[in-house]
């Protein structure tokens, strides 16, 4: 009995002092927007660039070719952003029989337009009180 109490308060003191989890806000300007109302997507991937890895997204109509975005109580960690421009308005990038994005897409971090992206060339570390993210929107291939 003594043992389990002595447990339970040193339970006690270490919830205490963990404190709560990290959070921290995200602002996202997406730059390069073609003229026209299609939304811009913009999601926050952790641990990769799959749709299953971008668990936050959010979308608006941009406002002179550029677009604001601010996530706020993101857990603190190894985050990327993807954001791209639906220009047909069915809520999703559009890609070749390939796998060639044909609407403005993005990424923030140093990803190129030559490779195929990755997490690691995207990511950047989130932590308290936030980060500002700057994601350049490109076509990649020449409208049809």
């Amino acid at each position: 009995m003594r043992r389990a109490a002595r447990f339970a308060g040193l339970a006690a003191l270490l919830a205490t002092l963990a404190g709560p989890a990290l959070a921290a806000s995200v602002e996202v300007i997406v730059e390069g927007a073609e003229p026209g109302p299609d939304d811009i997507y913009v999601t926050l991937c952790q641990g990769g660039l799959t749709e299953a890895a971008c668990p936050i997204g959010r979308h608006a109509p941009p406002q002179g070719g550029a677009a604001r975005f601010v996530f706020d109580e993101v857990p603190a960690g190894i985050w990327a952003v993807a954001a791209f421009q639906d220009e047909n308005g069915n809520g999703r990038l559009d890609r070749t029989g390939l796998g060639l994005p044909l609407e403005p897409y993005g990424f923030s971090g140093s990803v190129g337009r030559r490779a195929r992206p990755d997490f690691a060339s995207a990511s950047f570390a989130l932590r308290e009180p936030g980060a500002a993210i700057r994601v350049r929107l490109a076509r990649p291939l020449p409208r049809r």
